[in-house]
């Protein structure tokens, strides 16, 4: 079976070139997704835009109105680091309803990815960070209310913590949430996930496998999932322009080893999301993203 892979066009909001955020890494992760023979009209997935009440499980109604609306206040829009426009309302939309997309995928083949989504830092009643709404959050909810899954686990290994992810699903007994960040990076405040794993600056590869696989086995048994939700962010890479720490390619391959094995061996489906990754090389940030969907396909 190929690797299921969910992506839509609009995933690219068209951002100019100078922007902060690479926004046109997701029409290039496709382009080499494709290139590789990973992606193709046989497993490629696309999704359609939510309803209201599928992205205000995890939202506020009044923002999500506001973002659908495109009429979010100019004071969120600073936090989010760019305007509500109609593509990039359009955008977060998809991208939360691509990760519902590829999470029903998981539960269906065993592992599936978003070429989007991990946009952690959106908090129940606003956006921040890049984020506009939380893909992981609307998605978890919305497999709890259907009742497709009991318990589902969140790990976040983007270089900053999932704090969005946290404030949101703090209190719901059913998700497990798990961020290991550098403790140095954004958000200055951090909220409080379930598990909370900070790094120094300049952590390398073998510091960071060390420190990560010893906590799965204590997340898989402890949460007992039934799916995991993967934030795979490449911005812990030593490259990154937002990063502080240090792994080099073949270290993030490792991480995303080793966290797609343990569950997969262990029989949890896991559902992956490509987080954060900031760089001006759009060909190189692109090259680092499609790790995750390499070694993705080995579990598939």
């Amino acid at each position: 079976m190929k690797l299921p892979i969910v992506h839509h066009p609009d995933y690219d909001a068209r951002f100019p070139a100078d922007h902060r955020f690479p926004m046109s890494k997701y029409a290039r992760l496709i382009e080499v997704l494709r290139g590789r023979a990973l992606a193709g009209p046989d497993n490629e997935h696309m999704p359609e835009l939510p309803d209201f009440d599928t992205l205000a499980r995890a939202h506020a109604g009044d923002y999500v109105r506001q973002v659908i609306d495109c009429a979010v206040p100019q004071e969120i829009e600073k936090e989010i680091g760019f305007p509500v426009s109609e593509r990039v309302s359009r955008r977060a939309q998809l991208a939360s309803a691509g990760t519902i997309l590829a999470a029903r995928l998981a539960l269906d083949h065993g592992i599936a990815c978003n070429a989007a989504g991990g946009s952690h830092h959106a908090r129940h009643a606003q956006g921040a960070g890049f984020c506009t709404f939380n893909d992981v959050a609307v998605a978890v909810t919305t497999l709890l209310a259907e009742g497709a899954v009991k318990r589902a686990l969140v790990v976040d290994l983007d270089v900053h913590q999932g704090d969005g992810t946290a404030g949101i699903l703090m209190g719901e007994t059913r998700v497990f949430t798990f961020s290991m960040h550098a403790a140095k990076n954004y958000p200055v405040r951090k909220a409080v996930s379930d598990l909370d794993m900070a790094l120094d600056d300049g952590l390398e590869d073998a510091a960071y496998l060390h420190r990560l696989s010893g906590i799965l086995p204590m997340l898989s048994e402890y949460s007992r999932p039934q799916i995991v939700f993967y934030n795979a962010g490449v911005d812990p890479h030593r490259d990154d322009k937002l990063g502080r720490l240090a792994l080099s390619d073949e270290g993030l391959r490792a991480r995303d080893r080793a966290v797609l094995g343990h569950f997969r061996e262990r029989g949890i489906p896991v559902c992956g999301v490509i987080g954060g990754g900031y760089s001006n090389d759009i060909d190189a940030l692109a090259a680092r993203h499609a790790i995750l969907f390499e070694t993705a396909t080995e579990f598939a």
